[in-house]
């Protein structure tokens, strides 16, 4: 991904997930963040689908889906690694850091004790301004 990728703004839909991600609404912060991917042309999609997975992690681990979290999260670390520290304003890095915090935690619980995973290690998408 090349640093021009990164030097627009947001697409409004990929602003509205957000907002909804960092009020925990993963369910419809994914369905937001899906229509700024199929809106927006080009590599940049791999970023907003990086985020709407992250947030479909969490909301597997909300429904105790350990077998589906664990799925989603490898795919959201593929798609978010590709990335700079801090694109389109995301600060990318702290996203990736958190989302090893959190499958560290649910790794460490295992599926049998995936009902006391601790949802405020849920992190949220900051936006850095310029």
């Amino acid at each position: 991904m090349s640093e021009n990728d990164c030097d627009a703004a947001l697409h409004p839909e990929a602003l509205r997930g957000i907002a909804l991600f960092n009020a925990g609404e993963y369910f419809e912060a994914h369905e937001a963040l899906e229509n700024a991917w199929r809106a927006e042309p080009g590599p940049i999609r791999d970023l907003y689908q990086g985020i709407l997975q992250i947030a479909v992690t969490y909301l597997h681990i909300q429904r105790r889906n350990y077998g589906g979290a664990m799925k989603v999260s490898a795919r959201c670390k593929l798609k978010l690694d590709k990335w700079p520290a801090t694109c389109r304003g995301v600060d990318v890095a702290a996203l990736g850091r958190n989302l090893t915090v959190v499958m560290e935690a649910l790794t460490r619980l295992g599926p049998e004790r995936i009902r006391v995973f601790d949802e405020g290690l849920f992190g949220k998408v900051v936006i850095k301004e310029e």
